[in-house]
């Protein structure tokens, strides 16, 4: 068996005892952001899987929006990310 030689770990082992891989990432073809896609990325570069500006390099994100969803992630869990939800737990704007 073969295998391909990648920059930093290969596996990780989360707060509650999971452990993620890189096969648990989305495809690099996502387009359709669920929830759950979106806190993996984010479990996966908090917890030093790939490096955050490899993550937005490889799935075409802003650092805005991926600042986002790392807050929203923070402060408000799971239910922030989803779409639905945005207007909810989305800070006003101060200008």
């Amino acid at each position: 068996m073969y295998l391909r030689k990648v920059d930093g770990p290969r596996s990780v082992t989360l707060p509650d005892g999971s452990i993620m891989t890189r096969a648990d990432l989305p495809p690099l073809t996502t387009r359709r952001w669920v929830a759950s896609r979106k806190a993996a990325v984010v479990a996966a570069v908090a917890h030093g899987l790939i490096a955050r500006d490899v993550a937005l390099e490889s799935y075409d994100l802003s650092d805005e929006e991926f600042t986002e969803w790392e807050r929203g992630l923070r402060e408000h869990g799971h239910n922030a990310l989803k779409t639905t939800r945005l207007q909810r737990f989305r800070q006003p704007k101060v200008d």
